[in-house]
């Protein structure tokens, strides 16, 4: 099976850490500012118990949102925070109450899918109508009740779903950096099964297109030189078996280039073809290109053999690059080859350069690939 990427990673998804930090630092903090307004509100047990109500609210609402969900329970919270408000305001006498329905509604506007600055108005308007309600059972100190009841809750629970809002707008960033990295996980898959699959085409192809060719050759021979045609059928084996080897090690991410096999290969390919060949070493060709460079020579002997009427290829070899001529062009407009198409993304991925001409009866294909290319090859 072809070599895969894992998609997952080992390291806590940063969605999943910041849920962990939230509920860690923040819950307890909420459960003890809650109780703490339960014990100076409530005057009674009876009204402790409808204080915790708003207080178990949102505890709720906080735990659902650091997990993303929080619309799921928003309604009930919204209507028990809102009924406990009037009931602190009116009955308790106390406006420490405001505190359940501002958590409660900062966690939950921010998070509608519209209509979420009109719902926050609504909230302020609510609880400033509700704290002047006060003036209705307290007709003292007008002032006090206002800036007690009225103003500090207000104001309060204004900043907080303001500061929400680009609360939101920073988790919906992490959630984007999320499917982002998911999408690159998906993405090196992808190029991980297409590289796979031009290896593949590179191996079974090649060896395809020479088992026809020498089998063809060998029908020739059969009955005029049984010698060279068992020869044939004998490297006809030989060449099935070391595909099969290749494609083992292929599998396994095993297979590496030989440049100079690769060009004897060529050799002997292109001589049994009735195909003069001729090799100019300019230079010694560095490591870390020959893989590179074997990968050229290779599907440029397949397109040769199976697409031109060559009786001459010259292949020219330097430090970084590789050039092959053969005269079997066709003197038509240069024609579509997906093989070589598909080769030149493959040479650009790795940072170097293929060009295909074609000129007077002469296909010419290229490939170079800068010093930093090399030495990023021999540090694989």
């Amino acid at each position: 099976m072809p070599p895969t990427v894992d998609m997952a990673e080992d390291t806590e998804p940063a969605w999943g850490t910041l849920r962990r930090l939230n509920l860690t630092m923040f819950l307890p903090l909420l459960a003890v500012a809650g109780a703490l307004v339960v014990a100076v509100a409530a005057r009674s047990w009876w009204q402790a118990l409808v204080l915790s109500a708003s207080v178990v609210a949102v505890l709720v609402v906080f735990v659902r949102w650091a997990a993303g969900d929080v619309l799921r329970v928003a309604l009930p919270c919204l209507v028990v925070t809102a009924a406990v408000w009037p009931f602190s305001v009116l009955v308790a006498g106390s406006g420490a109450a405001f505190f359940a329905l501002c958590c409660v509604g900062s966690f939950v506007i921010p998070q509608l899918s519209r209509h979420r600055g009109a719902a926050a108005v609504a909230l302020a308007t609510y609880v400033a109508t509700v704290g002047a309600g006060r003036l209705l059972v307290s007709h003292e100190d007008v002032p006090g009740v206002l800036f007690q009841y009225v103003l500090v809750p207000t104001g309060v629970t204004v900043v907080a779903v303001g500061l929400m809002f680009p609360n939101k707008r920073f988790y919906d960033v992490v959630t984007e950096l999320e499917e982002a990295r998911e999408r690159e996980a998906e993405l090196a898959v992808t190029r991980e099964r297409v590289r796979f699959a031009g290896d593949l085409h590179d191996i079974q192809g090649h060896t395809l297109h020479v088992v026809k060719l020498k089998t063809a050759l060998a029908r020739k021979l059969v009955d005029s030189d049984t010698e060279r045609a068992k020869q044939e059928l004998h490297e006809i084996h030989e060449l099935v078996s070391d595909t099969i080897t290749q494609t083992k090690e292929l599998a396994y991410a095993q297979r590496r280039l030989n440049l100079s096999a690769e060009l004897e290969n060529a050799r002997n390919l292109f001589e049994a073809a009735g195909i003069h060949v001729r090799v100019n070493r300019e230079a010694d060709v560095a490591p870390g290109a020959s893989e590179l460079l074997g990968q050229v020579l290779r599907e440029t002997t397949t397109n040769i053999l199976r697409h031109a009427q060559a009786t001459r290829v010259r292949i020219t070899l330097s430090e970084r690059s590789i050039t092959i001529v053969n005269d079997g062009a066709q003197r038509t407009p240069l024609p579509e080859l997906r093989g070589l198409a598909a080769l030149e993304q493959r040479v650009a991925a790795d940072g170097g350069e293929l060009t295909v001409e074609q000129d007077n009866g002469q296909f010419r294909t290229a490939a170079g690939f800068p010093r930093h290319v090399e030495e990023a090859q021999e540090n694989r």
